[in-house]
């Protein structure tokens, strides 16, 4: 992973708002919440169109979500928020479009996130 924030609480009730451009020969960009060893939610921003969350628990991955709406484009910049309630994470796309993804962990709060190298971090910030 090319970023890491760690100790930095998303509580439930809290949205996580970032914006970023994906880099030009990126294949795809990842960002995950991490809960220890665990990811809580795994979003995979794939450039054929698709984007992947997922959970890893126990060093095993869960059943894949795939969503079909696709509002990321190369090289423009992007903007999604992430809110945190105790049953999911509600996540809304630059478009408006939402993606209800289950918090198959159950945690009231993450400290922890990563960024890979495909994608450059312009603001990342938690209210």
């Amino acid at each position: 992973m090319a970023m890491k924030v760690k100790n930095w609480p998303l509580k439930v009730g809290h949205t996580l708002t970032v914006t970023g451009f994906p880099k030009a020969d990126a294949k795809r960009f990842i960002m995950d919440i991490d809960s220890g060893d665990d990811i809580a939610f795994h979003m995979s921003v794939w450039w054929n169109a698709v984007v992947v969350y997922n959970t890893k628990e126990g060093g095993c991955w869960r059943e894949e979500i795939k969503h079909g709406l696709f509002p990321f484009k190369q090289n423009e910049l992007f903007k999604f928020t992430v809110t945190l309630t105790h049953e999911e994470f509600l996540v809304i796309l630059s478009d408006g479009s939402e993606v209800h993804f289950p918090n198959r962990l159950g945690a009231c709060e993450y400290k922890d996130f990563s960024f890979d190298e495909g994608v450059l971090i312009r603001s990342f910030e938690i209210n």
